[in-house]
């Protein structure tokens, strides 16, 4: 059993089933890559790995399933950012086809790269808001 600094709530298995999970702030929560529970704790111990247990609430995150989400995610966030950027440009000033690939291949490579850990840091805190993949304490999965 261990109490949080920031909050008056013991945490155990008994106070599970009465924590309330609010969808967004996990959602931002994991966003910034931190824990969704407590907002305190690093969600990744490496650039896409995230961290056996949060160090400030001991959360367990090893029942995350992001899978590819995050990637499709990403891929679908940047499309719609280079996509009407790429067509605009060309429709308004027809740039030479090397300028345009020097743009937008580094643009789509740098954005999607900033944007993969927050956006699985979203989707993981997502899944603990909604108890999904053995995030529910009270019917944890096989």
């Amino acid at each position: 059993m261990e109490t949080l600094s920031a909050h008056p709530i013991v945490w155990s298995r008994d106070t599970a089933q009465f924590e309330k999970r609010n969808v967004w702030t996990a959602l931002k929560r994991g966003f910034r890559g931190r824990c969704p529970r407590c907002g305190e704790g690093k969600l990744f111990r490496a650039f896409l790995k995230t961290a056996d247990h949060c160090s400030a609430c001991g959360q367990d995150f090893t029942p995350h399933r992001a899978d590819d989400l995050p990637a499709y995610l990403v891929i679908v966030i940047v499309g719609h950012i280079v996509v009407p950027l790429a067509l605009m440009i060309e429709t308004n000033y027809s740039p030479p086809l090397a300028l345009q690939l020097a743009i937008y291949l580094p643009l789509t490579f740098i954005a999607s790269l900033v944007l993969l850990q927050p956006v699985k840091g979203a989707v993981v805190g997502v899944q603990w808001a909604l108890r999904m993949h053995g995030f529910d304490e009270l019917n944890p999965e096989p």
